[in-house]
Parts: C-alpha cells; structure tokens; sequence
C-alpha cells in the first residue's frame, strides 16, 4: 500500500513539474515581449537581455499609437473579425442543424464533400481564389475581398454538425408536434441550447481572422486596408526598426485574445468537453 501511494505521489510530482516547465517556457516569450515594449528604443535594440527594465516607459506605446496608423489597423481588425464571427456562428450553425438533425436528399453526399475539401491544402486553392476575388470580381484592397473566402469554413460546420449531433432530438420532435417550423426550432429551441458550442465557434473564429497575416496581405495594397498583423510586419520607420515601439504594438494586438478567452471561458471549457463520458 504505502508503495503504491509512493508511486502515485511521484508521478503526480513529475506531472507537475512537467506542467510547471510547460508554463515557463509558454511565459517566457509573452513576458519578453511586453519587457520589450516598456524598454526605450537602444535598449529594447540591444542584444544583452534584460529581465527587468531599469527605467520602465510608455513611451514606445506613444510612438506606436502617434507615428504610425495603429488605430486604422486595430479598427481594421477588430471590424473584419467582429463580421467574420457573426457570419461564421450565423451560417455554420444553420448548416450544423441541417446536416445533424435534418433529413434531405444527398445529405452525406454534401456533407462528405465538404469535408474532402478540408484535405487539399490551402495554398492549392490560393491562386485560384485571389484570381477570382481580385481579376474576376474587381474587389482588391477592399473588406469584402478580405472576408469573403472566409464568411463560412468547413472546419466550423464541421464543429457545429458534431456538436449538435449531440443535443436531444426528443426536443426537436416534440416542437415539431406542437406545430413549430424548422426556423422557430432552430431560434427557440436549438440556440440557447447550443450556448458552449457558439461559444467556442466564435472563440476560435475571432482569434483565426484576427491572426490572419497572409491572405488580407495579399489582397490589400494600402496602409489604410492594413490589419494590426500586416502593419506590424511592416512596421519599419526611415532610418530602422522601432523594436520597442514594435512590441508594444505586439502587446496591445495580443489584449484582445486574452480579453476574449476570460470573457467566454466558462462556455470554452464547456464546449471542450461536450461528448466526454461521465464516470
């Protein structure tokens, strides 16, 4: 007995300190960074590190918000994201209804082909898609070019339909009975049911489209199309790079992630574990 206990308490031990150096080194880079940012700019370029600054400024946040088109770039984002999300739970969860609690012809046959997309890599389809949405559509260095490829993703339907799949149709058939159409049963009933899954959906939406570098990078040509991940790429002033003034911009195109992730976390952890068997 006292063996076993023994070896229980070691590999708790060593679990934790696994997961302990797991949390330093996931820190580390997020603590440099916003070291970074309150360094003046021949300290923040020197090579020697500082784990603490000596003279902690805000300055570098001045500079970034003063000198270049910050506001612009966070508008740009947080408008781009904001309307990506909305349309992403708007329309992956109708089609996540469809394809779990609906019965219509060629409904696997769909569904299995949307999912065959996913297999083909994205830089396959890039070409063909910037063809389409700059040379065909005319809509380069706009918000729609922006946003259209990604109004509503396999990958999020594909959560949905899971996460729906599990939901009791019992209840379905019931407002069916009472006389409820498919419309009201998905705004009634399914909706405030499916609360974790939006939740998630929406979570890993915002923070997919606000990270996104390389597709507005592509379709946009001005500094005033730019998102907060384009312009700080190229944040660069005449003479160098501001890197203190970069790293501040770095902490503030970071808040919103964190903002996002407290804010929804109880119905983030409740959607992770949806379909987890109870002991």
């Amino acid at each position: 007995m006292k063996r076993a206990n023994g070896k229980r308490i070691g590999a708790r031990v060593v679990s934790y300190a696994i997961l302990l150096f797991w949390i330093v080194i996931t820190l580390i880079p997020l603590y440099w960074m916003l070291v970074m940012s309150l360094k003046d700019t021949s300290m923040s370029a020197s090579f020697s590190p500082e784990w603490f600054p000596k003279n902690p400024s805000v300055a570098t946040y001045i500079r970034f918000f003063t000198e270049t088109d910050a506001m612009r770039w966070l508008g740009n984002s947080l408008f781009i994201s904001t309307v990506l999300t909305f349309t992403n739970v708007l329309f992956c969860s109708l089609a996540g209804y469809a394809f779990a609690k609906l019965r219509f012809p060629g409904r696997n046959t769909i569904f299995w082909m949307l999912l065959g997309t996913m297999m083909i890599p994205a830089q396959v389809t890039l070409i063909p898609v910037y063809i389409i949405v700059v040379n065909t559509l005319q809509l380069g260095n706009t918000y729609t070019a922006i946003m259209l490829p990604m109004f509503a993703t396999v990958g999020n339907i594909f959560l949905m339909k899971q996460y729906m799949s599990t939901l009791p149709t019992t209840l379905i058939q019931a407002a069916r009975i009472d006389g409820c159409s498919e419309w009201r049963i998905f705004y009634k009933i399914i909706l405030p049911i499916s609360k974790p899954g939006l939740a998630v959906l929406a979570i890993f939406t915002f923070v997919a489209t606000w990270n996104e570098f390389f597709w507005p990078f592509l379709v946009t040509q001005t500094s005033s199309m730019r998102t907060i991940q384009i312009g700080l790429a190229s944040f660069k002033f005449a003479e160098a790079t501001d890197f203190g003034a970069m790293m501040a911009g770095s902490v503030i195109a970071a808040l919103p992630m964190f903002i996002l992730f407290f804010s929804l976390q109880k119905y983030f952890l409740q959607g992770i574990t949806i379909g987890a068997v109870k002991g």
